[in-house]
């Protein structure tokens, strides 16, 4: 079985996110990278479905070279090889031409399976695992709290807000796994000397048969228009409780329409 996992690389949680004044993007050059711990997830389900079956594992991000350390993480755990988008021109891509990029790229070699995140750390978009089953023709299957593949057919228990949904489809199919489906294993040091030694593939928008005004910030169908700092909260009311606290507590309660 081919699987593919689409591990986005994020700046490391010890970094402070910064936007960019003047690309109003967030600031992601030399600053340290880690592998999105959601993308840890679904790159683990893809290994425990190898381990079962047989198979290889290949990881696809895109990002600056700055994220080559969370690919080589990705390695480590386990992934036989890496292609990583790298070109200039994608600066700026919102989630459609993201997912443009990564299906170009997924569609390059075969494969029977695509996992992702349902969502990444650290933009919470959410839309880019349909866009990217509707790009390469396959049945999206989201929110997976479990995955169970036999033969040609999958099946995944899609978590709902009252337990969850059976869910099955045909191979090839994409699924985008909910967070704490799994506990993502630790590289060991085996792993981690194995993975200077696999292969991480570079490649640009040309070489995916994409032109440069279909991504980046050129292709992107929205924009941020502006950036600026919540406002500073008020404020809180106090209670000086006087034998009325009570009544002053149910008053304020009446005055926000809580009660």
């Amino acid at each position: 079985m081919n699987i593919v996992v689409c591990a986005k690389v994020i700046p490391a949680g010890s970094v402070t996110i910064e936007i960019d004044p003047n690309t109003k993007c967030m600031a992601r050059k030399g600053v340290a990278h880690e592998l999105d711990p959601a993308a840890a997830s679904a790159l683990e389900e893809g290994l425990r479905i190898v381990e079962k079956h047989g198979g290889e594992v290949k990881v696809v991000t895109m990002g600056i070279g700055d994220v080559t350390t969370g690919i080589r993480n990705a390695l480590a755990m386990g992934a036989n090889s890496a292609v990583h988008i790298l070109d200039d021109a994608l600066a700026g891509s919102d989630t459609l031409a993201t997912a443009k990029a990564l299906a170009a790229a997924i569609r390059k070699d075969s494969f029977d399976l695509v996992l992702c995140a349902a969502e990444s750390s650290d933009s919470y978009s959410g839309i880019v695992p349909g866009q990217l089953a509707c790009l390469l023709g396959i049945v999206p299957l989201t929110f997976a709290k479990e995955i169970t593949v036999e033969g040609k057919r999958i099946t995944i228990k899609r978590q709902s807000e009252s337990g969850y949904d059976v869910v099955e489809a045909e191979l090839p199919a994409l699924v985008a796994v909910a967070s704490g489906i799994n506990e993502p294993r630790y590289p060991q040091l085996k792993g981690i000397m194995a993975a200077k030694k696999k292969e991480i593939k570079q490649c640009k928008v040309g070489d995916l048969g994409l032109k440069p005004e279909e991504v980046g910030s050129a292709g992107a169908r929205e924009k941020v228009l502006s950036i600026g700092r919540p406002p500073a909260r008020q404020a809180g009311k106090i209670v000086t409780d006087a034998g009325d606290g009570g009544k002053q507590i149910a008053d304020f309660l009446i005055e926000l329409k809580a009660i």
